[in-house]
């Protein structure tokens, strides 16, 4: 056996959503900021994220969580998320799978009850607060980039659906949020195909007519994923982001509850010190507490704090063959879509 690269991971999942945390094998991505980080991924050398997130070392589920030297100081460590679309800059799950790794394999010290790690994120830093008993982290809980609205009450005519009613927030990426009922679905498993389909689609469709631009940090432009939501009896707020290249994320979202809140609070229906449970599709939760309002350049923005889980599965090798005819990988409609 020869191989020409290699990388470690620990394997994770956060509410059933995976995330694989590069633990070895990337020294660092050129750029000062975690910002201009993420810009190289995605326009520069795309090779990493290709050879991580395709076929045959993966597939469409899942992400890759990039761990490299912080570039503020305030911080641990650098972060970004690859998935099969793009490096994106923030991502709730990723972060409760990450801080859980880094301290359950020992590479930031343990401390019972609390451990704080802070993430250098490119939409800022994240302080994660992780709960810890017996050597295990049994909760983290993530002080989130500022969320806000930069569109409310827009409408996208379909001639598959009708009018479809959406808002354009951010929560660490920008989301188009939408009610699962103007699609005339449910939130519930036996949806999801229908669900992530639609979900992609409509978000090729609303990102061609909405430039979704964060006032202070270019790097962060453009809509990442379609949300859809629909809330129970209860004030539960069920949820289902949908992600390139077809598929539904099994946490219940972290970056979408910020902007889930965020648009709460730009409609008056949410204040400082409210709480809400978001459960996703498969019924995981985590909790969004409204801390404090802010702002972020022109728009009122909310200051949130979201909370969850994540577990340890497995620790892997990755390795490349120099002799490896399918160097970055491969993708094939029959798993991946159109």
């Amino acid at each position: 056996m020869r191989f020409s690269r290699t990388l470690q991971t620990v394997d994770t999942h956060c509410e059933g959503e995976i995330g694989r945390v590069v633990t070895g094998g990337v020294l660092n991505i050129p750029g000062a900021t975690m910002a201009e980080k993420l810009h190289h991924l995605n326009t520069v050398d795309d090779s990493l994220r290709r050879w991580l997130c395709s076929e045959p070392r993966s597939g469409p589920a899942g992400s890759f969580c990039l761990l490299t030297p912080a570039c503020d100081p305030a911080a641990d460590v650098g972060f970004i998320i690859l998935q099969p679309d793009q490096a994106h800059a923030m991502s709730g799950s990723n972060a409760i799978c990450t801080t859980t790794a880094l301290l359950e394999t020992g590479m930031i010290p343990m401390r019972e009850p609390q451990t704080i790690v802070t993430l250098d994120t490119a939409a800022g830093l994240v302080r994660a607060t992780a709960t810890c008993e017996g050597g295990k982290v049994v909760k983290v809980t993530l002080d989130m980039p500022p969320g806000f609205v930069t569109r409310q009450g827009a409408v996208i005519e379909t001639a598959e659906w009708g009018p479809i009613p959406y808002d354009i927030c951010f929560g660490g990426v920008f989301y188009a949020l939408i009610d699962a009922e103007s699609i005339g679905l449910t939130i519930a498993p036996e949806n999801a195909r229908e669900l992530a389909t639609i979900g992609v689609e409509l978000r090729s469709r609303i990102a061609a007519a909405e430039p979704a631009l964060h006032p202070l940090i270019p790097a962060l432009n453009g809509i990442s994923y379609v949300m859809f939501r629909a809330e129970e009896p209860d004030g539960t707020l069920r949820t289902c982001t949908t992600m390139r290249p077809g598929r539904v994320d099994r946490s219940p979202c972290g970056t979408g509850s910020n902007s889930s809140m965020a648009l709460l609070h730009a409609r008056g229906r949410a204040k400082p010190g409210d709480r809400i449970t978001s459960r996703s599709i498969i019924g995981g939760a985590f909790e969004t507490e409204f801390l404090e309002e802010t702002t972020v350049g022109p728009y009122p923005a909310a200051r949130t704090r979201v909370s969850g889980q994540a577990w340890i599965y497995g620790i892997s090798q990755l390795g490349l063959d120099p002799s490896d005819r399918f160097p970055l990988g491969f993708t094939l409609s029959d798993t991946w879509g159109a």
